[in-house]
């Protein structure tokens, strides 16, 4: 299981990216409030999808596939957002 995380600054591209991931048939797709450092106002907190791959996925393929989408979209990824290595 490999976690990654996209992080985006509109809450509408991370719903549409969010359902546009799940079609593609990964295990876990979903959108959170992410509260980055140094945020105290609730506003200014990104959105973020959250994704976990399926067993057997390639992390690789995965990982270009999201950084892309945070380069098109003006946003970061996070290939390990719990440091847990992938």
């Amino acid at each position: 299981m490999t976690e990654h995380l996209l992080v985006l600054p509109e809450r509408e591209v991370a719903e549409e990216l969010a359902d546009e991931l799940a079609l593609e048939g990964f295990a876990e797709v979903r959108v959170v409030r992410e509260a980055l450092a140094g945020e105290d106002d609730a506003e200014d907190h990104d959105w973020a999808v959250y994704v976990r791959d399926v067993d057997g996925a390639d992390p690789a393929r995965t990982r270009s596939r999201l950084q892309a989408l945070a380069e098109v979209h003006e946003g970061w990824y996070d290939p390990d957002p719990f440091g847990r290595g992938a």
